[in-house]
């Protein structure tokens, strides 16, 4: 596991430790995939405009999220169902995220408790908010979420209807009857609306954002319901499928949020290059999923952190390459729009991977 060299070695690693179902619950998307698809393209659709001639003999990664010091401007995303990543579910992430010195999503949908997760570690966590009750629901585990030491709540909009992942339904988890997308009884996600959003920040009491938004007059209206963050999200092209890709919209969305909040991108983030990108279009931080449950899948806890130690390696270089020194030096200046040459899909950014596509 130390003797990774490449995040492929970290992919191949996690698919010979995953049973077919687990794979295909990690890597799947909706329907045809093309919005996972289209999240990758739009990042090849960006190149480089390097400035030489700078001392960059010293590089900084560091930043911060919420108040919160990052090692690089990557945090985790929430993932469901973690056990079937690691035996010890979030809490092996959550030790990952310490360890390394980035903040953990916790999600609702993942065992073990979300007391237990936050007691595993003493590193910054995001409690991930799935709406499955009323409010006097979410007023419970919202209590539950701040007295746990959780430092922000993120309340998840996009899955108000549990998506078609052919994938994950052709390989069902154990335990799962084929065609089962989720729990039974009333959905309560279905009916959650703006104007539910100024009672559940009152309950959170801790820094609010909402993780979803693609359309920049949603991101407008979150920054005047005065969320902390807006999470720029289609689920990693997991929910809708033909949506527009989330680097598309970030700077429609960096430019209707007007500095009032921060913000956060995910789907398709796989190579430092593509943290640096986003960086210089407006997002303040990324999040990775895929990349992160390879790295779990691939070693546990430690599989996990040499993959952020990869995956700040590759940063760390573009960096230089491109002429910067830390973080806030990235501006849009240092990326021009530039003709895609891969054929994207979640493993085009690795070259054998990308030839023997790994199934």
């Amino acid at each position: 596991m130390t003797e990774f060299l490449t995040t492929q070695q970290v992919i191949e690693a996690a698919r010979a430790n995953l049973s077919d179902a687990a794979w295909a619950y990690l890597v799947s998307a909706s329907e045809s995939e093309t919005t996972m698809r289209r999240n990758r393209l739009a990042f090849d659709k960006w190149g480089f405009v390097p400035r030489v001639l700078v001392d960059v003999s010293e590089i900084d990664t560091t930043s911060t999220l919420l108040g919160h010091s990052l090692r690089m401007p990557v945090i985790l995303a929430p993932i469901g169902s973690m056990q079937h990543l690691s035996p010890d579910g979030a809490v092996g992430f959550a030790r990952a995220a310490e360890a390394y010195g980035t903040i953990m999503s916790m999600s609702i949908m993942t065992p073990p408790s979300l007391e237990d997760v936050a007691a595993a570690s003493g590193g910054p966590k995001i409690f991930q908010l799935y709406m499955q009750g009323d409010l006097d629901w979410a007023a419970d585990v919202l209590s539950r979420a701040r007295s746990a030491g959780y430092d922000a709540v993120c309340l998840t909009v996009d899955t108000p209807y549990h998506s078609m992942r052919d994938r994950s339904i052709l390989h069902p988890m154990p335990g799962r009857r084929p065609g089962s997308r989720g729990h039974a009884g009333p959905n309560y996600g279905a009916t959650v609306t703006w104007e539910s959003i100024p009672r559940l920040v009152e309950l959170a009491g801790i820094p609010f954002m909402i993780k979803g938004i693609v359309h920049p007059d949603d991101a407008r209206r979150a920054v005047e319901l005065g969320v902390a963050a807006v999470w720029v999200s289609n689920h990693g092209g997991r929910q809708l499928d033909q949506m527009v890709a989330t680097l598309d919209m970030l700077p429609r969305i960096v430019e209707a949020v007007g500095g009032g909040c921060e913000i956060i991108l995910d789907g398709g983030i796989l190579r430092g290059t593509d943290v640096l990108k986003a960086l210089a279009l407006g997002a303040n931080a990324v999040a990775i999923g895929k990349l992160q449950g390879w790295g779990m899948a691939a070693g546990g806890s430690e599989g996990l952190v040499k993959t952020l130690e990869l995956l700040e390696a590759e940063m760390r270089m573009a960096m230089a390459l491109v002429g910067v020194t830390s973080v806030d030096q990235v501006n849009p200046s240092l990326v021009e729009p530039a003709s895609p040459v891969l054929t994207p899909h979640e493993m085009s950014m690795w070259v054998e991977l990308a030839e023997r596509r790994i199934t």
